[in-house]
């Protein structure tokens, strides 16, 4: 087996590539399909505040840990926990961070193939004069059918893995540069679109004037789990990105930078259906239907409703590619690094394993869906063990080792970039990966294994 040369790693080459690969991998379906309708299920405005403060206190410094692994490690999320402590099993939270990245795909592409899908049906006018009932009808059908969501999830498939194959700076960063920015302008247009719409002004007042008798518990965890699953925390891709970051760049900066632009997107959804949604009389707790049922019946009520169901799905299409590259290149980098074949070999041989599985996860929402493992579906069970348990033990463990192995003066030489910063916030940073976030992670764990009931 070859060994990987190192000295030839590629990496980004500017700091604009850098916060649009990064913030392309956090923004994605969890910030445009799942934000609003557990927005709309927890009570708008107070669900955004906690969720806004947890990003903050929590997410920024787990994303800076992550970070911090990758750029000391330089190397993928396994190569870099076994180059900080050689040896030691702390290589198996990389080993649990990569299986994330495989399930957390598979089931990921079934949803992705579906925006496509919605694209095409944007394009061809395919939902024009349907009803509410009919636009639901056609949902379960093209679910069931079976042949196209697989031909759909293997052409996205396809889109990610010839970015990737391009490699880190010619492919990631480079479309990164010119997707995110069509990004920005189209959920910007559909936010203006939306807050003009008659009626909107209920669904702007649902969304930021908060009524704090909506919080419970539950609500805290959901939106303390939805900030740690917004942000990718837990399943390598930070790390690998982080890997890429050259050493003159200054982390907290990149960490702060990427956590605005997710947050700031997350918002901007918000806006962007929440008033549409109360404008048609839709109840905005709809739930995962939100997305592909609801929307497009709304946007045949609009004037120009082909135009807007064509910008928006379009903007789901580009949130889904710019999450899947980098949840690809963690295992990519894993195949090429450590069983030291070609990158654009790892890309294929990756790309060929993931969509196989995938495939699996998508006909388990039609025509195999009595088939059952340990009574779920092979997507429900592949969602439930990457969200439920990969990702967070991942991030558990992260911050563990960056809280109290790797130490204090290791993290503030790679904060500060070897004492040319001031890292003034190194005490306040220890103490949050140290206790805070751990117990907080924890906590979200134990709930959502039924251990632990508020």
């Amino acid at each position: 087996m070859a060994k990987f040369d190192f000295s030839q790693r590629d990496s980004f080459s500017s700091k604009i590539g850098i916060i649009a690969a990064a913030a392309g991998s956090a923004i994605g379906l969890g910030n445009i399909w799942r934000f609003p309708y557990v927005a709309g299920q927890n009570g708008g405005a107070a669900f955004l505040i906690i969720y806004l403060l947890f990003v903050i206190a929590i997410g920024i410094p787990v994303m800076l840990s992550e970070f911090t692994i990758g750029r000391r490690g330089q190397r993928n999320p396994y190569g870099a926990f076994k180059k900080l402590r050689p040896g030691q099993p702390w290589c198996l939270i990389g080993i649990m961070g990569i299986a994330a990245a495989f399930f957390v795909l598979a089931f990921y592409s079934t949803i992705a193939g579906w925006t496509l899908e919605y694209l095409y049906r944007s394009v061809s006018n395919g939902f024009s004069g349907k009803s509410p009932s009919e636009l639901t009808e056609m949902f379960s059908d093209f679910q069931q059918g079976g042949l196209m969501p697989v031909i759909w999830q293997i052409v996205f498939m396809f889109l990610t893995a010839w970015i990737v194959y391009r490699g880190v700076r010619k492919g990631i960063e480079k479309y990164a540069k010119i997707l995110m920015p069509i990004f920005l302008v189209l959920i910007l247009v559909i936010c203006i679109r939306s807050i003009t719409l008659p009626g909107a002004g209920e669904g702007l007042n649902f969304l930021f004037k908060p009524d704090f008798s909506k919080i419970t518990p539950n609500v805290i965890l959901e939106a303390l789990g939805q900030a740690l699953f917004s942000l990718s925390i837990g399943m390598g891709t930070l790390i690998t990105y982080g890997s890429y970051i050259s050493k003159k760049d200054k982390l907290p900066n990149t960490a702060y930078s990427v956590a605005a632009a997710d947050t700031f997107v997350t918002v901007l959804a918000g806006i962007a259906i929440f008033p549409a949604v109360f404008a048609f009389g839709i109840n905005p707790a709809e739930g995962e239907a939100l997305v592909f049922i609801t929307l497009p019946g709304i946007f045949q009520q609009m004037a120009g409703g082909y135009f807007w169901s064509l910008f928006f799905f379009m903007l789901l299409v580009i949130a889904a590619l710019t999450s899947t590259i980098s949840i690809l290149e963690v295992v990519v980098a894993f195949f090429s690094e450590e069983l030291g074949i070609s990158r654009k070999r790892a890309t294929v041989v990756a790309t060929a394993i993931i969509t196989i599985i995938g495939i699996f996860c998508t006909l388990s929402q039609g025509p195999m869906e009595n088939m059952k493992i340990f009574g779920q579906s092979m997507f429900s069970l592949l969602e439930y063990t990457s969200v439920n348990l990969l990702l967070p033990l991942g991030g558990f463990f992260i911050v563990i080792f960056v809280g109290w192995v790797l130490g204090k003066r290791n993290v503030k030489d790679e904060l500060s970039n070897k004492g040319v910063l001031k890292a003034r916030f190194i005490n306040l940073f220890m103490v949050i990966v140290r206790v805070i976030a751990p117990v907080a992670i924890a906590i979200i764990f134990l709930n959502q294994l039924g251990l632990l009931k508020f």
